[in-house]
C-alpha cells in the first residue's frame, strides 16, 4: 500500500501514522520521519511551491521505487505546500517492512530524494524579507550516495541486510 499526498492544510503526523501502521499486520518495523519548519533562527515562515504536473507523479514514482528497492509492505509520504509557520510539519515519510533496516533505509532514501531532487521550491521569510533556499552540499551528497553499489539491496555488504 502506498499513500502519497500533497496537502495545503496543516496535518497531524500521529493521525496519519497510526492508521498506516495498523493497515500492515505482520510488519517487523515501522520507521517514520517528520520534518518541521525550524524556528528560533529568525525564520518567520516557510513557503513551499511546486510544479504541479510533475510533483505528485514524481512523488508516486519515488514511492514506487522505494517500495521495490526495499521490499516494503507500505509507504506513507505526505508533503505540505503553501506558507507554513515555525513548528508546523512539512513532511512525513513512514515505511512499513518485515525488517527494521529496510524501513529505516527506505525513509532515508525518500527524504534524501525529497530534500535534493524533488519538485519543490522553498523560501524563508525573515525580518529582512523572503530568501530562496537551495539544498546544501550535504543534501546533495546524501542523495548521491544512493547510486553507489553498497546501497543497492542486491549488493549490500555482508549479505542479507533486511534485518
Amino acid at each position: 500500500m502506498r499513500d502519497v499526498r500533497l496537502l495545503h492544510d496543516p496535518f497531524d503526523p500521529g493521525a496519519l501514522i497510526e492508521p498506516f501502521t495498523k493497515a500492515h499486520p505482520g510488519l517487523g518495523g515501522v520507521c517514520t520521519f517528520v520534518g518541521e519548519v525550524r524556528g528560533g533562527d529568525g525564520t518567520e515562515a516557510l513557503e513551499l511551491t511546486h510544479y504541479e504536473p510533475l510533483t505528485l507523479p514524481g512523488m508516486e514514482r519515488l514511492a514506487e521505487g522505494a517500495c521495490a528497492r526495499f521490499d516494503l509492505m507500505g509507504l506513507l509520504m505526505v508533503h505540505r505546500l503553501g506558507v507554513l509557520q515555525p513548528g508546523e510539519p512539512i513532511v512525513c515519510v513512514s515505511a512499513a517492512a518485515r525488517h527494521r533496516r529496510a524501513a529505516i533505509d527506505a525513509v532515508d532514501f525518500c527524504m534524501d530524494h525529497l530534500k535534493s531532487a524533488a519538485w519543490f521550491w522553498k523560501r524563508e521569510k525573515r525580518a529582512d524579507g523572503w530568501h530562496w533556499i537551495e539544498p546544501r552540499p550535504e543534501d546533495h551528497a546524501s542523495f548521491l550516495r544512493w547510486s553507489r553499489p553498497e546501497f543497492d539491496r542486491d549488493q549490500s555488504p555482508g549479505g542479507d541486510s533486511r534485518q
